[in-house]
């Protein structure tokens, strides 16, 4: 009997059943090819499938002729039909539901540049891209229509079980629905009724073309949080309208729009846990007859079975958690809620489609892979003795499947806990979920023998004397101290990096007098952490960078939520500027320098002086375990400084070809 009857119940939609209430939120893969489904594709939705979701939503499908994105699954003919059968074959055979997704941008863009191709609502700019569209005429909506619902019976004829309309997130349906973005005096626009005619005249369409059962689904705007855009009583109404067709068989709501509020429909783990929940049960108490979808920062079976048992919805969808685990629902149901690998909600996965690479995962290496829900890695063909120095995550990466592999694996870590920098990132605001990534690697290390020597800074001898066929350097990197701090300053430890500032005031509920300067070249999402803690403890917090901006090396979602945050707790932003020297330390003062004119300023009032900066790798034992003929190989930063994602991919990757 499942811990979670309510998540793992069936539910009936428009005479379609699911196993039960986790769908799989649309997520762009980037493994479509020239319109077809490539293996990679079917890699990912199979393994989901069998990992046992109930319905998964597909990435937006290329139907009408004004969009014919070749990287978008091909259904605008029947050219890629076949294609489009495998795929519903493959998903629909292990018992979950397959819908196409119908979305369009419109003149919603976060990449550079414009969209010369956007159509949309009305001769307005995209707040994010500043693209204006082509006006739809009454004749190019109707024709749209008309392919949209042409498009959803060739799916059906694919072996799709529905489709779901994408009206929010400021692409182009929620443009018509927005008030804001919808200046039409036109019947497509003005009051709530022309403002949703287009939305519902398409799913109008759908049904008339696709009868029953078929699903067809609906994603709608809840508070978009731009200034007379929808807020959740215009969400009331529009749902209220689009409810009237009588055709919609599921929906749920989504946050945000193409503008500063863009990161709101990502939220990370600076939010609370599933933020929108009781607002969207609040909108979707509209229809009650219509099934009502959680959606946002769910990421525990816990938070989706309490969100069906209390009534607030009849559907829990999960994006981000099933692309770190295409067994999810399997384990919850199982108990085997420990071997699990849960998202860490820090959006690498839409950084990397958003980057145009294919999608990917902090805490997961293996997205796309074949049989990626019940995998296990391969055995060995000979076992060797592998020693591994640094107890970070690239290191328990390895050393777990190392060890599943059949080898015989130490790993020293010269701190008593293991996580290395992941865990002082854990202990600043927002970076709980990160511990989740080496708590999982080192149960799992430890369910497969792995030997801990925690507490122990090894030394080429104590690895040497262990007659290691093979040793993994996974010792880190330390930041580098700017130019401009004398080397008296650094041995003195009168300024020290952000990780060592980090540490002496982590966990403390102190307060210092004075301005604490952060000078940024680094532009990681932890030093951002780090500097939010800080503004809960220094008088005042100031971040000098000699970049244009700050959160360079972050996505938009999460810079836009960085912005806010900081601005949120009056965090300064010194931008172009760099110290020019410490003299006036003497006096409080830091000097800083405009890397462009020369200009000078002072910030006054300093209490302390802190550095993020690019890293050294820590490979001081390499040298000399080859001088005694050893095989060494480095990963993590100690191969090179490296994101999370490319730690952990490496330390996979490194232990499968041992």
């Amino acid at each position: 009997m499942t811990a979670y009857p309510d998540l793992f119940s069936p539910l009936d939609l428009g005479g379609v059943t699911l196993r039960n209430r986790i769908a799989h939120a649309s997520i762009v893969t980037r493994f479509v090819r020239d319109g077809q489904v490539t293996p990679e594709l079917l890699n990912y939705h199979t393994s989901r499938a069998r990992g046992g979701a109930a319905m998964i939503v597909t990435e937006p499908v290329a139907m009408i002729s004004a969009n014919r994105d070749p990287g978008r699954l091909r259904a605008y003919d029947d050219g890629a039909l076949d294609s489009l059968k495998t795929l519903a074959a493959a998903v629909e055979s292990e018992g979950c539901r397959l819908l196409g997704q119908i979305q369009d941008p419109g003149r919603g863009r976060h990449e550079v540049g414009r969209n010369d191709r956007a159509f949309g609502a009305s001769a307005l700019p995209d707040d994010l891209s500043y693209t204006v569209p082509h006006v739809m005429s009454d004749a190019d909506i109707r024709q749209a229509i008309e392919e949209w619902a042409i498009a959803a019976g060739r799916l059906q004829r694919a072996g799709f079980s529905g489709v779901e309309v994408s009206a929010g997130h400021g692409h182009l349906f929620h443009q018509f629905l927005s008030p804001w973005s919808n200046r039409r005096d036109d019947q497509w626009g003005g009051d709530v009724e022309g403002r949703t005619r287009f939305v519902r005249e398409l799913v109008k369409a759908v049904r008339s073309e696709c009868g029953r059962p078929f699903i067809i689904g609906l994603k709608l705007p809840g508070d978009d949080g731009v200034p007379g855009g929808v807020d959740l009583d215009g969400a009331r109404e529009i749902a209220t309208a689009v409810a009237a067709t009588g055709d919609v068989d599921f929906w749920t709501f989504a946050w945000g729009s193409h503008a500063n509020s863009l990161w709101t429909h990502l939220p990370n783990a600076h939010a609370e846990r599933a933020p929108y929940l009781n607002d969207i049960a609040s909108i979707g108490a509209v229809a009650p007859d219509i099934a009502c979808g959680a959606l946002g920062y769910i990421t525990d079976p816990n938070e989706g079975d309490h969100a069906v048992r209390e009534g607030l919805a009849d559907l829990v969808f999960l994006g981000r958690p099933l692309i770190t685990d295409a067994a999810f629902p399997n384990k919850a149901r199982e108990g085997r809620e420990a071997e699990i690998r849960y998202c860490v909600s820090c959006n690498t996965c839409w950084r990397s489609i958003i980057d145009g690479k294919r999608l990917e995962c902090d805490n997961n290496p293996r997205v796309a892979e074949p049989d990626e829900d019940n995998w296990q890695p391969r055995r060995a063909a000979s076992r060797k003795k592998v020693v591994i120095a640094g107890g970070g995550i690239a290191g328990l990466e390895a050393a777990w499947v190392a060890a599943a592999r059949g080898h015989a694996v130490t790993l020293f870590s010269a701190a008593d806990e293991v996580g290395g920098k992941t865990r002082l990132h854990a202990e600043l605001p927002g970076g709980e979920n990160l511990s989740s990534i080496y708590d999982y690697q080192y149960l799992t290390a430890k369910r497969h023998g792995v030997k801990f020597e925690l507490g122990v800074e090894a030394t080429a001898a104590d690895i040497a004397a262990l007659g290691p066929d093979q040793v993994l350097l996974a010792t880190g990197s330390t930041m580098r101290a700017p130019a401009f701090i004398p080397a008296e300053y650094i041995e003195e430890d009168f300024i020290v990096d952000l990780r060592a500032m980090a540490l002496q005031f982590v966990g403390r509920n102190s307060q210092e007098d004075g301005r604490l300067v952060i000078v940024d070249r680094d532009h990681t999402e932890m030093t951002y952490a780090a500097a939010e803690m800080f503004a809960g403890i220094f008088s005042r917090v100031a971040i000098v960078t000699p970049r244009e901006r700050i959160a360079s090396d972050c996505s938009l979602v999460n810079r836009q939520e960085i912005y806010q945050r900081l601005h949120d707790r009056h965090v300064e932003i010194v931008t172009c500027a760099e110290p020019h020297n410490l003299d006036a330390l003497e006096n409080a003062e830091l000097e800083v320098v405009n890397v462009y004119n020369g200009d000078v300023t002072a910030l006054s009032d300093i209490a302390a002086i802190t550095y993020a900066t690019a890293r050294r790798p820590d490979d001081q034992l390499q040298q000399p375990l080859q001088a005694q003929g050893l095989n060494v190989m480095t990963i993590g930063d100690c191969y090179a400084p490296r994101s999370v994602l490319a730690a952990t991919r490496q330390g996979y990757q490194t232990a499968l070809a041992l």
